[in-house]
């Protein structure tokens, strides 16, 4: 790769019209000038492609050449260097299954687990086994009176996205889905999820809407709890009691390098998946976070997940495959 710092009068007025992340870039702005496979690229120099933990920035969304999806709404993020930026727009969309990360965040936060700990029994009601019947939604099959651990429950909700497992804890937790939903929308003003509305823990009801952005602060916050990160990197799992091995709706586990989070489909939402990847740099390795909504919206619920999964799929290659090299680019220009 050749790198090129010059500078080129008039930048600025031309940025100015598209402010990046609301900033106005001066008339006569120091560039980046970047030559790969794809041809030769022009970065903003010194200006910060979005705030990660740290405060750095790898400059501009262009200069990983990302696949963007010409559909829906998707938001990704380096953990500690910054945004790579969003695409189509901030209107909040339903989520479908997306919704059990929350769900899954409010019970560890009220109900804790530490890693290899199981946590209390929970005794499956009537509701729940009456619901693993249902032809309309995806479900886990319960029988009543059987006594599941919080983490086998858990691991019912996240890998096979049981709709029934996500009611039967809201109950079990707050008493009533509707009590607990108060808790799922609080937990998201507390997280900044500003264009988010719950109104129910399984993503079942299209009312249910959140932005990919929103999302994305989620998705920081999922990843920082361990038990949590642990169990949506499984690819299956046993339960018993459960019939059989309880496969992971997410097949991008099956990619190197990917490790979360969570599907979800309907009808009314397409396909979306909250994703969480690993990127190399040398002997660094870099969180990757993406969320990518409304993939084949109004098809069927397997058309819009195949597709919002081949999209991520994509958009996990660019980044892995090209981040190396665009933080030794902002390395050198920082030198």
């Amino acid at each position: 790769m050749r790198v090129r710092r010059v500078r080129v009068a008039g930048v600025g007025e031309a940025l100015r019209r598209r402010p990046h992340r609301g900033r106005a870039l001066c008339a006569a702005a120091a560039v980046l000038v970047v030559a790969g496979a794809g041809g030769w690229m022009v970065l903003p120099g010194g200006e910060s492609g979005g705030g990660g933990a740290d405060g750095r920035g790898l400059g501009s969304v262009g200069s990983l050449g990302l696949p963007w999806p010409d559909e829906g709404q998707t938001s990704i993020e380096v953990r500690g260097v910054g945004s790579l930026g969003s695409r189509g727009g901030r209107e909040p969309v339903p989520i479908a299954s997306v919704t059990k990360v929350m769900t899954a965040y409010v019970i560890l936060k009220e109900h804790p687990l530490d890693a290899g700990e199981q946590g209390p029994r929970i005794t499956v009601d009537a509701d729940a086994a009456q619901e693993s019947h249902s032809l309309s939604e995806s479900t886990v099959e319960l029988r009543e009176g059987r006594r599941h651990t919080q983490r086998e429950l858990l691991e019912l909700l996240l890998l096979p996205s049981g709709n029934n497992v996500a009611r039967l804890l809201a109950r079990w937790d707050a008493g009533s889905q509707q009590a607990f939903v108060a808790k799922m929308n609080r937990a998201a003003d507390e997280l900044g999820m500003t264009r988010t509305t719950y109104t129910g823990a399984s993503g079942f009801e299209s009312s249910t809407k959140s932005t990919a952005d929103d999302q994305l602060k989620l998705a920081r916050q999922a990843m920082k709890q361990p038990v949590l990160r642990e169990m949506v990197a499984l690819r299956d799992t046993t339960v018993p009691g459960v019939p059989g091995t309880v496969t992971n709706t997410n097949r991008l586990l099956a990619k190197p390098g990917v490790i979360g989070l969570k599907t979800g489909s309907s009808t009314p939402a397409g396909g979306n998946l909250m994703w969480a990847a690993e990127a190399k740099s040398g002997a660094e390795r870099h969180l990757v976070l993406g969320v990518v909504l409304g993939q084949r919206a109004h098809t069927t619920p397997t058309e819009g997940l195949a597709a919002a999964i081949d999209r991520s799929g994509a958009l996990i290659d660019a980044v892995q495959r090209n981040l190396p090299g665009a933080l030794r680019a902002k390395e050198q220009v920082g030198s």
